[in-house]
């Protein structure tokens, strides 16, 4: 097997987590091998030689880099995690449906993407009636905030506890995209293989990317 042969296995098989130090001196043991056992008639060439000592080189280089960037991402995932935990206790919003009602009301969100001239938020109990229609009227695209003091249709104040919304956006007589958030607040925060995420009051647990505004 030549050196080459071997940079190709090692870099497919992405260094199987050996050292530069173990790599370098897998390929000299190789490299003198391969000198040792040479056609005597037909020996290596000097550019021969230097060309597999460039791909030791390069080999060594690319295990290196690979032990930086291991560390980087330990270095991230720890900062990650230490900024997650100031997150625990504030009141965020993420995207979900949920209203959470208390004894000064609830509040939610609609992201917009594009400007609407008629935006309806529905309030939903828990077999999906609607006890409240919330008139918003025009909005400009983006984040639009809503408020909920807790009355039905008919003005009865409604029990405190979980509620759902639906929400109605158009322009022009057309459908606007919208995207729902609920308020909720950040009760902890955990690790995940794909980065941090959050268990919210109303929503549970949900990825960092989830959140829109922090409060």
């Amino acid at each position: 097997m030549t050196v080459a042969a071997v940079q190709n296995q090692t870099s497919t098989s992405q260094l199987s987590g050996s050292s530069a130090k173990e790599i370098g001196d897998r390929f000299l043991k190789l490299l003198v091998t391969q000198l040792k056992n040479q056609d005597p008639l037909n020996p290596l060439q000097n550019a021969e030689i230097t060309s597999q000592m460039a791909q030791l080189s390069t080999v060594e280089g690319i295990s290196k880099m690979n032990d930086s960037i291991a560390a980087l991402a330990t270095q991230f995932r720890a900062s990650q995690a230490l900024q997650g935990a100031t997150l625990i206790g504030r009141q965020v919003l993420a995207q979900g449906a949920q209203l959470a009602l208390g004894a000064s009301g609830a509040a939610g969100g609609v992201d917009l993407a594009s400007s609407a001239d008629q935006v309806k938020i529905e309030i939903l109990g828990s077999g999906g009636q609607v006890l409240r229609t919330l008139d918003l009227g025009q909005q400009d695209a983006g984040m639009v905030r809503f408020a909920w003091d807790g009355l039905d249709v008919a003005g009865n104040s409604l029990a405190e506890g979980a509620y759902r919304f639906a929400v109605t956006a158009t322009a022009a007589g057309r459908e606007v995209e919208a995207t729902p958030y609920s308020l909720a607040q950040v009760l902890s925060v955990s690790m995940a293989g794909s980065g941090l995420d959050v268990e919210l009051s109303v929503l549970g647990n949900q990825s960092l990317d989830k959140i829109k505004q922090i409060f």
